[in-house]
């Protein structure tokens, strides 16, 4: 679940584009992808650098086989987690040459079926190699403009400890101004460590 947050935030910094760099891939590994949105962009922002605000809504979760006290638990613990708001900092360097875990997380075992940006349009479908989580696919689903951008995920986990599951999430991001110096500071400690 935190790896599929990671990639909607990634995607939704990355989309946000308005009329911006059109990629179009198929078959193809994260670093490629990220290689095709660099030499799109041509060292131009991918998106406006700032605070972005981030709000994940859980639309639902499937987990066939799960013991009906485990569920009644889930869905429990889903209900407190139904939306989920958080900010982020994108700086200048994050837009201008984003890094091949920028779109997939720090799983490298992952290759895109599709990723189609263009003309205010996302679609994709990532396919993720786990272990010992079980194998993963998503589809991302959205539109964006130069300043935000929404989107609906749908994640199947197959295999691991719980034998597999599916959630669909909701997605909605957009800049809500400059990052602070603290943040700045601090996102930039973090790109050196």
């Amino acid at each position: 679940m935190r790896a599929a947050l990671w990639f909607l935030v990634a995607s939704a910094a990355l989309a946000a584009c308005n009329k911006g760099p059109q990629v179009d891939e198929k078959n193809a590994s994260v670093a490629e992808v990220a290689q095709k949105v660099r030499a799109a962009t041509a060292g131009q922002s991918l998106v406006e650098p700032g605070k972005w605000e981030t709000k994940v809504s859980v639309l639902d979760v499937d987990i066939p086989g799960m013991p009906a006290q485990m569920a009644a638990q889930m869905k429990r613990t889903m209900g407190t987690m139904q939306e989920h708001s958080f900010t982020s900092c994108l700086t200048e360097e994050d837009v201008r040459r984003p890094k091949e875990d920028f779109f997939a997380g720090n799983n490298k075992d992952c290759r895109y079926d599709h990723f189609t940006m263009s003309g205010g349009k996302i679609d994709a479908a990532l396919r993720c190699d786990g272990k010992p989580s079980g194998a993963m696919t998503m589809t991302i689903n959205g539109s964006y403009s130069r300043d935000s951008y929404e989107a609906t995920m749908a994640m199947n986990v197959s295999g691991g400890r719980e034998g597999g599951m599916k959630i669909r999430s909701h997605s909605q991001s957009h800049r809500v101004g400059q990052c602070s110096a603290a943040e700045i500071k601090a996102k930039n400690e973090e790109s050196k460590g």
